[in-house]
C-alpha cells in the first residue's frame, strides 16, 4: 500500500458558507455538485454536507457538534508566519481556540477553529522541514 492522503473531506453545516470562509482565507474552490474542492498541494480539501457524507460512509451524523479527535495542521516556515495565519483566519471568521505559543517541542503554534468547528492548528516547527512546494518532510526520528 502506498502512504498516502489525497483528500480530506470536512462533513460542513452549510457548504455555501464553509466556502465563503475559507475563500476569505484566500483558498479557490470550485464546486461540483454541492461539493467544493479545493486543491491543497498535493492533495484535495473537500467540503460536503454533514448530513450526506454521514450517509455515504454508513455512519450517524447525530453528535457532530463535539469535538471530533482530529485536528487538520498547516505547518509554516517562520514564528511570524503563524502570526499572519492566524490573523487572517481571524479577518475571515475563525475563532482562535488557541493563541500562538511556544510549544514543548521548541516551536511555535496556535489553534484556530472554522465555522464548523474543524480544529486547525498553524504551527512552525524547526525540526520539520518544509520543502519549497510547502510538502512537509518528516525528520529521521530514529536518527535524533
Amino acid at each position: 500500500m502506498e502512504h498516502r492522503i489525497s483528500l480530506i473531506t470536512l462533513g460542513v453545516a452549510d457548504v455555501a458558507r464553509s466556502r465563503a470562509f475559507y475563500e476569505r482565507l484566500g483558498w479557490r474552490g470550485q464546486e461540483v455538485e454541492q461539493t467544493v474542492f479545493f486543491q491543497a498541494g498535493g492533495m484535495a480539501l473537500v467540503l460536503w454536507g454533514r448530513d450526506m457524507l454521514a450517509d455515504d460512509a454508513g455512519v450517524s451524523a447525530a453528535g457532530a457538534d463535539g469535538f471530533r479527535g482530529v485536528a487538520l495542521a498547516h505547518n509554516v516556515r517562520s514564528r511570524a508566519e503563524v502570526d499572519e495565519v492566524l490573523n487572517a483566519a481571524t479577518k475571515a471568521g475563525a475563532e482562535i481556540t488557541q493563541p500562538a505559543h511556544e510549544t514543548a517541542y521548541g516551536g511555535y503554534a496556535g489553534y484556530f477553529t472554522d465555522p464548523d468547528g474543524h480544529l486547525w492548528e498553524i504551527a512552525h516547527n524547526p525540526g520539520f522541514t518544509l520543502a519549497p512546494d510547502g510538502a512537509l518532510i518528516l525528520p529521521d526520528f530514529d536518527a535524533v
